[in-house]
């Protein structure tokens, strides 16, 4: 144990993994949401060093980089929600992340930031956001 209690060997704690299962939940959600809306899911979590795009969709012929957020409400712990977990510094990794994947592109398409808020693991909660932000 490390002196904050924390095991050593980088393993994850219990809590940890439930909040990664829970934010893969999330966005199977947004994926099937979009889906069921026309949009089709060309890639999902792509990484560079820039950052991550949860989930890049084409609607017709406009490529959508798509943010998931889950905040679940706890007692004491409301922070404003999930749309005010993405601050300025967030979308700027997430631009930057979709520069590099149109990088090497012959032809640059239209291109959108849409957000897509859960407040809970629930398809019935989400809020989707078309054009959250811009590059």
């Amino acid at each position: 144990m490390t002196p904050f209690g924390r095991p050593i060997g980088g393993s994850r704690s219990a809590q940890a993994d439930g909040h990664a299962a829970r934010g893969q939940r999330a966005e199977q959600l947004a994926g099937d949401f979009l889906k069921c809306r026309g949009l089709k899911i060309i890639e999902r979590n792509y990484r560079c060093r820039m950052g991550e795009i949860d989930l890049v969709a084409r609607e017709r012929n406009t490529l959508v980089f798509v943010e998931v957020r889950l905040r679940t409400a706890r007692a004491g712990h409301d922070f404003g929600g999930a749309a005010a977990s993405i601050t300025p510094a967030k979308q700027a990794r997430i631009v930057a992340a979709a520069q590099h994947y149109l990088a090497g592109r012959r032809e640059l398409p239209a291109c959108r930031f849409d957000v897509l808020l859960f407040d809970a693991l629930d398809p019935g909660s989400v809020q989707w956001i078309q054009g959250a932000f811009t590059a």
